[in-house]
C-alpha cells in the first residue's frame, strides 16, 4: 500500500527529506508520492516516517496502490538492488 498525500497538504516541506525511498517530490501544487518508490518505509523503518512528521496528517494510505507487507518488503529489495547498479 503506497500512500498518498491529500490537497490538505500545507506544503511545509517536513516530508520530502523524511522519505529513505525519495518518492516524495514537489508536485504542481503539493508534495506528491510515487507509487513505485512508496514502501511505507518497510525494509528502513517500523512506520512511515513521512506520516510520523506530517504536522496535519493528510497522508492516508492510497487505495488505488493497494500492497501487502511481503509486496512492500520486494519493492524494498528492488529499490536497493537499483540503488547498488
Amino acid at each position: 500500500m503506497a500512500l498518498m498525500i491529500t490537497d490538505e497538504c500545507i506544503n511545509c516541506d517536513v516530508c520530502e527529506p523524511e522519505c529513505p525511498n525519495d518518492a516524495i517530490s514537489m508536485g504542481v501544487e503539493i508534495y506528491e508520492i510515487d507509487p513505485n518508490k512508496c514502501t511505507e518505509c518497510v525494509g528502513h523503518f517500523d512506520e512511515p516516517q513521512c506520516v510520523q512528521v506530517c504536522p496535519v496528517e493528510c497522508i492516508p494510505i492510497n487505495p488505488e496502490h493497494v500492497e501487502t507487507p511481503a509486496q512492500l518488503l520486494e519493492k524494498y529489495t528492488h529499490l536497493q538492488a537499483a540503488k547498488s547498479a
